[in-house]
């Protein structure tokens, strides 16, 4: 499998419920559980993306935990998944890490529980991160999701997961794993 996919959770720019632009708290289930997925599905870097001081501190003290602490020695299994969790202070910064690892701008995949006109198929972009050569960064949103600064930047935007009632809320923790799965699992 290639190994220059990268993820990214935006904790600002997000929208809140009023459609202010926010900046959310990050979660111990969203840093752990993410960890875990990308790790399963061989994710180059996962990217907490966050500006905020006190978010920052609180975050590096628990991926310390797993990766220079006792946690080590405690599940050498979150260890493994924390080895490529990293904070970025903004998508931009993100880009820049990926850049200077790759040697190239990544293709920037966002994700929506909305329609847009470049919106598409898991099927026909699993296919194409398959056989390109290009990094990617695939970004999903926390809060009421990404502004509009951030769509703007997509390469494309993957379609909304649905199920089949009305309710469309999942947790970024589900949709991360979802997607990934739909993107770059075996089936």
């Amino acid at each position: 499998m290639r190994n220059n996919i990268y993820v990214g959770l935006v904790h600002y720019p997000v929208y809140n419920k009023n459609s202010d632009v926010v900046a959310t708290s990050v979660t111990n289930f969203d840093i752990h559980d993410i960890s875990r997925t990308c790790r399963t599905y061989d994710i180059k870097k996962y990217f907490i993306i966050t500006p905020v001081d006190a978010q920052k501190e609180l975050t590096s003290r628990i991926i310390g935990f797993w990766t220079e602490g006792d946690g080590i020695e405690f599940n050498k299994n979150r260890n493994e998944a924390f080895e490529n969790t990293e904070l970025e202070d903004s998508v931009q910064s993100s880009v820049e890490t990926i850049e200077k690892l790759e040697g190239r701008k990544p293709k920037i995949i966002t994700t929506s529980a909305r329609i847009f006109s470049n919106s598409v198929d898991y099927d026909v972009l699993g296919k194409e991160i398959i056989e390109d050569e290009s990094p990617y960064l695939i970004l999903f949103g926390t809060g009421w999701g990404l502004t509009d600064e951030i769509m703007d930047l997509s390469y494309k935007i993957l379609k909304p997961i649905r199920g089949k009632t009305k309710y469309n809320h999942l947790c970024v923790r589900s949709a991360v794993s979802i997607i990934l799965d739909r993107l770059l699992g075996e089936n």
